[in-house]
Formats: structure tokens, C-alpha cells, sequence
């Protein structure tokens, strides 16, 4: 499965399956039969060829002929009454599905729990493709997507019916489980898994977190809209969709009738951050320290100690940042049930000192290696936070003139924040080993390597993202030292190279 930064905001919500992009929903107001409802669509020009016009319509992105409608009326035809209406409730779906899935939101008293998944079986070879969209290590268990005009269809009569305000809110209640399953699994040690289910998933769950498609009032829905946005927090701020997080977030609570929580305000604080912002950051992190006052959530202090860590770290505070993470932990629970862990605090401080006090540096490593050591057995491991702290190996390997394995831990870093999806991670880890590469003489490879993080910088962030001062230092001390070993049109060039080859390439190369 790809990252999340790989793809642009408009189909990166359509993963492996190819299916329909999250909030797009047509108007179902036309009439029943071979006719073709009034969806808004287009009409496609005369052939090439010289053939007869073909009317196609836009049906959640994707155009859909008139020919592909009427077949898909004719297959609803020939279904009995019981495949009818589960083909009718199926449409809530945005994307891939499973039969547990079915199972939670489509039954009812008409369709009992008893009999769905026969009712299922029946109706999969009319109306329904199987997909393989499973992750390592995940269950084998059948998966489907229903065709966008068989869709069309069945969200029709489903409205028709009445049924479609309850079987969106089941939907919808179902993605809020989903979404904190996702979460779970983040603070278990699966977060690869947590990852490509919550990816696997986002076509749903971006509609479960757009309070304007809900049938009732928007405010109602808001809460579960935040509610989804902050549970799939690690998505947005660890696996490179910062702005989508940002933008989905900022929307929810837009329309959300009471005072948010602490949680959403500290996620909206941290994305802030992320995107470069630290000073958008600041009076959301007072608002969410009242919330957790006002609320007694314990929890959400030991976070906002993390973020305000994190934000000194980010401009270069580095005393400061390191005296946070150190509170964050002490207002920590043995095993966070949610947001960053102890093994990010102890990253945090490494990074902090590492360029300052090298041995306190080593010493919160160490004291994170016997903390996690202790965990591992329970919450698994913390791989996000393992790439940052091998980031801050890399520091003191080189302090130490072990250039060889600064250069190992960088590169280590640097993959293992390209498989999580942390676009600010492995821009940091390539421009460190761009700074190692320069010191064993490497320049043409540190020039690549500088080349492909501007492009891949440029790629995931708008132009106004400044990175963290850590990675600026870095980066200025690998420029002045290019700049006096190759002459301007050579290091142009070598820039331009790294960017064509790619980080991904380089960081398999390095």
C-alpha cells in the first residue's frame, strides 16, 4: 500500500480498489427504469469513428453510460425482495466492504442478523466485485465493492424507500468504531496495520466526517465527525496527510454546536504545527489546556506537554523542549491510551540535546530502550518514534567521528519514516545523511540527496512550510560546505539529478 503522501489530496481518498471518492453524492431524484435520472452528469461528443452519441453521466467522479444504468436496473429486477433491499443498503458504502461490515450495518428486523450473509452470497454475483485489498497479516476474509452504477441504483430506491437517513447513521456509527479500532491498534504496536486500514478505509470514513451529508441536523453529526478526525490523529500527523487532517478537522469543528475537547483542540494544535505554524499553534494549545481542565481529562495534559515540547524543539528551544517531553512523561500513564508515547518523549529529548549535551542525550535513549524494553510485551513497539531517536543515533554516532554508522542510523531513519508515511521525518533523516555524506567525501551523493528532499518537500507542503530549526541547521551546514567543493552549474545539476532519481530511490540506494 502506498503512503499517504504520495498521492494527491483528490484520489488519494480512492486506494487499492479504485472506488469512489468520499463526499461526492449525486442527486437521486430521477425516475426509475431505462430512463436516466437527473444526476447532473455530462454528455460525451460525437466519436471519432463516426458512431452514435454515447450519454454518460458523472456518478461520484467516475462517468456511467446509460447503458451501464439500464443493466444495472435489469440485475435489480431479477433479485428477489430480500437481495433488493441489501442491495439498496449496500449503496451507503464509499468503498471496499466486508461481510462484518454488512453484518453491523445493514441488518435489521427485515434483514435479520441470522440470514444477511446468505442474502449476501445470493447477491454478489449480480451486483457486487470480490477485492483484494488485504494487508500483511491481516485475516483472509472476503471483501467487495459494489459498481458505481449498481450503486446509482440501489441509492435511488433507497431513498425512495426512506430508509437511507438511518442506514447513513448506522454508516456512520460504524466508521466512529472503525476509526477507534484504527486508534487502537496505532497504540498497540500495529501501526503499520493501524495505517493501511485507516488508508484502506478513508473513502468511508471521509464521508462519516462530513457533518453536511448527514440527514439530520449538522451539528448532531459534528461530534462524531471530530470524533473520527481525532482517532485517525497518527494518520494525519505521522503518515504525511497533514493538510487533509487539518482541513477535515477544522470543518467538523466549524459545526460543531458544544465547546470542543481538549483532544480535538491538541490534534488541531499539532497540525498546526506540522504544517509549519507554530504561531497558529499557540492559542490552541490554551484552549485545549482549559478543556482539560474543565473536562478533568488527565490524559490530555501529559499530550499538551508533548506538543509544547514539540513546538520548542521545532524553533530550535532545545533546553525548553527537553525540560516538556520530561513533564510529558511524568504526566503520563504507564501505557498511553492514546497519542504519542513514552518512547516519543524519551526520542524527543534525545534530539533536543544531542547537539548540546551529548551524554544526557545518550542517557534518554538508553532510559528509552529500558522503558520500551519493559512495554514491549504489551503496547508493541513504537516505530515512529524509533526512526526519530535513530535520527538523534546518527547525531552522536558523528559527534563520536563514527562516520560509518552515523551514516547507517540516518539511513535506517530514513526508510523507516518513508514506510510510515512521515514526509517531515524523512526529510530530516535525508538531510542529515546529505551532512554525513558530505564528510566522507560523498558530494555528489549529498547533492542528490538535498535535490530530492526540495522536490519531495515541495510536493507534500505549501510554499510557506519552514521546517523545524534542527533540519535548517543541518541543511545550511551541508549547502556551505557544497558550495565550496562543487561550482554553481555542477551543483545545480546534481540538485536537478537527485530530484529526477527521487528520495525513494536514493534512500534504497544510499
Amino acid at each position: 500500500m502506498r503512503m499517504g503522501f504520495e498521492d494527491p489530496p483528490e484520489t488519494a481518498e480512492r486506494t487499492l480498489w479504485g472506488g469512489p471518492v468520499g463526499g461526492e453524492l449525486p442527486s437521486w431524484d430521477g425516475p426509475v427504469g431505462g430512463d436516466l435520472p437527473s444526476w447532473g452528469g455530462h454528455v460525451t461528443g460525437e466519436p471519432p469513428w463516426g458512431g452514435p452519441v454515447t450519454e454518460e453521466r458523472l456518478l461520484w467522479g467516475e462517468p456511467v453510460s446509460a447503458d451501464q444504468l439500464a443493466a444495472a436496473e435489469r440485475g435489480y429486477a431479477r433479485c428477489g425482495p430480500a437481495e433488493r433491499l441489501l442491495w439498496e443498503r449496500l449503496s451507503v458504502f464509499e468503498g471496499a466492504f466486508g461481510r462484518d461490515a454488512v453484518h453491523e450495518v445493514c441488518a435489521s428486523w427485515t434483514l435479520p442478523p441470522g440470514t444477511i450473509l446468505a442474502v449476501l452470497d445470493r447477491l454478489v454475483p449480480l451486483a457486487l466485485l470480490p477485492v483484494d485489498d488485504l494487508f500483511a497479516g491481516e485475516d483472509d476474509v472476503p471483501r467487495y465493492w459494489m459498481p458505481h452504477p449498481m450503486r446509482a441504483v440501489g441509492a435511488r430506491r433507497l431513498t425512495e424507500r426512506g430508509d437511507r437517513p438511518d442506514l447513513v447513521l448506522r454508516h456512520r456509527r460504524w466508521c466512529v468504531k472503525l476509526a477507534r479500532r484504527a486508534a487502537d491498534w496505532w497504540q498497540s504496536g500495529r501501526q503499520l496495520d493501524a495505517r493501511d486500514l485507516a488508508l484502506r478505509e478513508l473513502p468511508d470514513l471521509a464521508a462519516a466526517m462530513d457533518p453536511t451529508t448527514a440527514p439530520h441536523a449538522r451539528d448532531d453529526e459534528a461530534g462524531a465527525a471530530v470524533e473520527i478526525a481525532v482517532s485517525l490523529w497518527f494518520l494525519w500527523v505521522v503518515c504525511g496527510r497533514v493538510a487533509e487532517g487539518r482541513t477535515r478537522l477544522r470543518h467538523a469543528l466549524a459545526l460543531l454546536g458544544a465547546d470542543p475537547s481538549a483532544r480535538a483542540l491538541w490534534l488541531a494544535a499539532f497540525l498546526e504545527l506540522e504544517s509549519g505554524r507554530p504561531e497558529e499553534a499557540d492559542p490552541l494549545l490554551v484552549q485545549a489546556w482549559a478543556a482539560a481542565v474543565r473536562d478533568g481529562d488527565d490524559g490530555a495534559l501529559g499530550l499538551l506537554a508533548h506538543l509544547r515540547g514539540s513546538t520548542a524543539l521545532y524553533q530550535g528551544r532545545t533546553r525548553a523542549a527537553a525540560d516538556e517531553f520530561r513533564e510529558a512523561l511524568a504526566l503520563m500513564g504507564e501505557y498511553p491510551e492514546f497519542g504519542p508515547t513514552r518512547h516519543a518523549c524519551w526520542a524527543g529529548i534525545a534530539l533536543a540535546l544531542c547537539r548540546t549535551d551529548p551524554e544526557a542525550a545518550q542517557e534518554a535513549l538508553d532510559q528509552a530502550d529500558l522503558d520500551r524494553e519493559s512495554r514491549w510485551s504489551w503496547r508493541g513497539r513504537d516505530r515512529y518514534a524509533e526512526a526519530w531517536s535513530y535520527i538523534a543515533r546518527a547525531e552522536l554516532a558523528a559527534w563520536d567521528g563514527d562516520l560509518g554508522r552515523a551514516a547507517e542510523h540516518a539511513r535506517w531513519a530514513l526508510r523507516e519514516h518513508l514506510r510510515m508515511g512521515s514526509a517531515a521525518g524523512a526529510a530530516g533523516a535525508a538531510e542529515l545523511l546529505a551532512q554525513i555524506r558530505v564528510s566522507t567525501g560523498r558530494r555528489d551523493a549529498a547533492a542528490h540527496l538535498l535535490g530530492a528532499v526540495d522536490l519531495f518537500r515541495s510536493s507534500v507542503f505549501d510554499t510557506s512550510y519552514r521546517p523545524a530549526e534542527f533540519c535548517v541547521v543541518t541543511r545550511a551546514r551541508s549547502e556551505r560546505a557544497l558550495r565550496l567543493l562543487l561550482g554553481g552549474r555542477e551543483l545545480r545539476y546534481a540538485y536537478e539529478e537527485g530530484a529526477r532519481r527521487g528520495l525513494f530511490t536514493l534512500a534504497g540506494e544510499a
